[in-house]
């Protein structure tokens, strides 16, 4: 049985029952019932929609505290190249990376530097002829886990390499290992994160038996430590190891540009990256050989794990890349190496299905096609799920009722009222025959 953990979770006390959620979320994981929302823990991307849009706060993103890097005799930050577009004013990496030391990290690996392998990985199985066109990039964890329950005909156009996370952890690891002496299982790899899905994709890995990642930190959570230590520095070590290239996929079409390719799309925003997604499985876009989706706004800067805007983070990257060569990060001469491969496929998840009787399933798809009939189409979230279609499915499937629906509830209490009426005036009626005779 498939294990679900779950860095978005849900404070009922909270919640309002006000329904943003549910019109935000692109799996439908989200109702509301009794006035709470729940989540439908098998359909849960943990793509942080649900997040962003609470005015209430009641969803939030469990990450792991700073001192988790206690653990571990030989800590290493892997910040994501995110990170650096949190800072005003900031010329110079290093103050970030020395920063982190500073607070108690043994060593800093960036994760830019891994991005840089990733996208000379990619550009040799493209001229190999090793991918199957168009080739969807992996790096977004949401969107991998969105294709595998959604798509699954494009889980074979997913790029099978790892993320630029599970090999920054695996590459410092060994090199720490190989440096210090100490045993691997006493270096920790600790993920300094934008986003809640990342938290999720260290957890219970789909690609990979397990992660190399020993915890992962919210940027929101260390960023305020990092500020203070950065303020206070008397002198910065020479620790910045990347390019262009690997700064780069902190946003939106940095993936892609690394291709050196200009048959690509770039979408960001989990409502576009479906769009593009339907566009792709209705084999409407033909002449692409790259697609890059991020399913936060922005790419990776947009995460609701930040403390900047996404837009104000992307201009100072920019800035920021001025002074930097264009990669500094290279694979060795030959072919990719299997350790960059994921090592197993990504296969569909049928946790949208209706039943594994097909007869069964068709049944149930005509009570549900019957059902929606009845339904006025507003999709307007009052009865607790997304769409009329969707309430019609949690009918079938024995989780709502019909008259969950207010219009539907409505018809109901006037077909009563009237009823009851017609019931007073024959009482009535007859009362008034039985006083003349």
């Amino acid at each position: 049985m498939e294990r679900f953990f779950h860095s978005v979770t849900l404070d009922s006390d909270k919640c309002m029952g006000c329904t943003n959620c549910i019109k935000h979320c692109p799996t439908e994981a989200i109702r509301v019932r009794s006035g709470k929302a729940c989540i439908i823990s098998e359909r849960c991307i943990d793509c942080g929609e649900c997040v962003r849009v609470c005015p209430h706060h009641a969803k939030r993103a469990q990450s792991d505290p700073l001192s988790v890097i206690e653990s571990f005799p030989y800590a290493i930050a892997l910040p994501a190249p995110t990170l650096y577009g949190q800072f005003n004013h900031l010329d110079d990496i290093d103050i970030v990376l020395t920063g982190l030391k500073r607070l108690g990290f043994d060593e800093v690996f960036e994760v830019s530097r891994a991005a840089e392998l990733v996208s000379e990985a990619t550009r040799r199985l493209m001229r190999e002829g090793k991918l199957r066109l168009p080739v969807i990039s992996s790096a977004c964890p949401a969107v991998v886990r969105l294709i595998r329950v959604r798509f699954p005909d494009l889980c074979g156009h997913v790029l099978p390499l790892a993320s630029p996370m599970e090999l920054a952890a695996r590459t410092a690891k060994d090199e720490a290992a190989r440096r210090t002496g100490l045993p691997r299982e006493q270096i920790g790899a600790f993920f300094l994160t934008p986003c809640p899905a990342k938290v999720t994709d260290a957890r219970t890995p789909i690609n990979f038996e397990h992660s190399e990642v020993d915890g992962v930190i919210a940027i929101s959570e260390i960023f305020p430590k990092l500020l203070d230590k950065m303020d206070h520095l008397d002198r910065t070590e020479p620790l910045q190891g990347s390019g262009v290239i690997g700064v780069s996929w902190a946003s939106s079409g940095g993936e892609s540009a690394a291709l050196l390719n200009d048959k690509y799309l770039a979408a960001d925003g989990v409502e576009n990256v479906i769009r593009v997604l339907e566009e792709l499985e209705d084999e409407h876009i033909r002449e692409l050989e790259f697609i890059e989706l991020n399913a936060c706004s922005g790419g990776c800067v947009g995460g609701v794990l930040t403390v900047e805007n996404p837009y104000v983070a992307r201009a100072r990257l920019q800035r920021l890349r001025r002074y930097l060569p264009v990669s500094r990060n290279h694979l060795e001469a030959g072919g990719v190496p299997d350790s960059m491969h994921w090592q197993s496929e990504l296969e569909y998840a049928p946790v949208l299905k209706l039943s594994d009787n097909m007869e069964e399933a068709l049944r149930m798809m005509a009570d549900i096609d019957r059902i929606c009939a009845t339904f006025p189409g507003l999709d307007c979230g009052s009865c607790g799920a997304p769409s009329c279609r969707a309430l019609a499915e949690d009918v079938v499937r024995g989780e709502a009722r019909q008259s969950d629906c207010i219009f539907v509830l409505r018809e109901e209490i006037r077909s009563m009222a009237e009823a009851l009426g017609a019931m007073g005036g024959r009482h009535a009626g007859e009362q008034g025959r039985g006083e003349d005779t």
